[in-house]
């Protein structure tokens, strides 16, 4: 049986997909565009695909306003050790979840899973009173500690739970056989195939701790120590009205690395999904 598609359907497929493709990129094309044209040109109908004269200014003028270098840094550093803290602590509870067994070990995960039904702005008061009496606020262990042990956290020792379970246990077995520990087993077997799971995972937790904003606008209040997020709404002029351009501009360098991380490993996080959440 002859399974390949004819040559009208396949341009019919990729003329559909270049379609559909319009609503999801023209957003992103504008952004960038308009932070190369003045205020004048941004609004204009119909839209302009190309600044008639670029103006590269709104670049400089986005780390003259305010210590844009110094936001970016916050976010980087915060969203690595974000990164980093939540996947040690997803893989090793998520691994401890699909196979150590304990009792009331399936209650004591659907009790974990719940994180995931309450809303950050529900928490985000006794947060702030706690922190407040630890003298944290106005810091950024607040930004570090509410994603790692908060929802985002219990999403990733989800995933990292089903992928555990899909693994074969004969492999763990035989290490055992030749005298392997629990976590040594974890750590030198099961870990090291749980590479696509940790892309998802990694992936993940990156986007959500570099665009949070909540917590930011909570917990923070001296420019310096700003995130990216809470930094895009300060670029206004004396009368408190958006300085598009520059605030364009700023999105622009805001989204260009969360663009660069998606290209390079979108090929592991599109196997970690296939991998992850499909038993148990």
């Amino acid at each position: 049986m002859n399974s390949e598609i004819p040559v009208r359907t396949k341009v019919a497929l990729y003329g559909a997909m270049c379609v559909l493709l319009i609503p999801f990129v023209f957003p992103t094309w504008w952004m960038v565009t308009s932070s190369l044209k003045p205020i004048s040109d941004i609004f204009v109908f119909p839209p302009q695909l190309f600044p008639t004269h670029p103006d590269w200014s709104s670049y400089r003028q986005v780390f003259t306003i305010q210590p844009f270098a110094q936001q970016y840094w916050n976010s980087a550093w915060i969203a690595a050790v974000v990164t980093a803290c939540t996947l040690a602590v997803s893989s090793m509870a998520g691994y401890a979840f699909a196979r150590i067994r304990f009792p009331g070990a399936d209650l004591l995960f659907i009790v974990v899973l719940t994180g995931l039904l309450i809303p950050s702005e529900v928490t985000i008061v006794p947060l702030f009173q706690m922190f407040l009496k630890l003298g944290w606020v106005n810091t950024h262990w607040p930004l570090v500690l509410i994603p790692v042990f908060g929802a985002p956290s219990v999403f990733a020792t989800f995933i990292m739970r089903q992928f555990f379970i899909a693994l074969p246990q004969e492999l763990e077995e035989a290490a055992r056989v030749d005298g392997l520990g629990r976590f040594e087993i974890f750590r030198t077997i099961a870990l090291p195939l749980a590479r696509p799971a940790l892309a998802s995972v990694g992936i993940f937790t990156f986007l959500q701790s570099w665009n949070m904003y909540l917590e930011p606008i909570v917990f923070l209040s001296t420019p310096t120590k700003f995130t990216l997020p809470q930094a895009l709404t300060q670029y206004t002029d004396a009368y408190g009205g958006p300085m598009w351009n520059i605030q364009l501009a700023a999105a622009t360098l805001t989204a260009l690395p969360v663009l660069i991380v998606f290209v390079l490993a979108q090929r592991q996080f599109v196997e970690g999904l296939a991998h992850t959440g499909l038993k148990g």
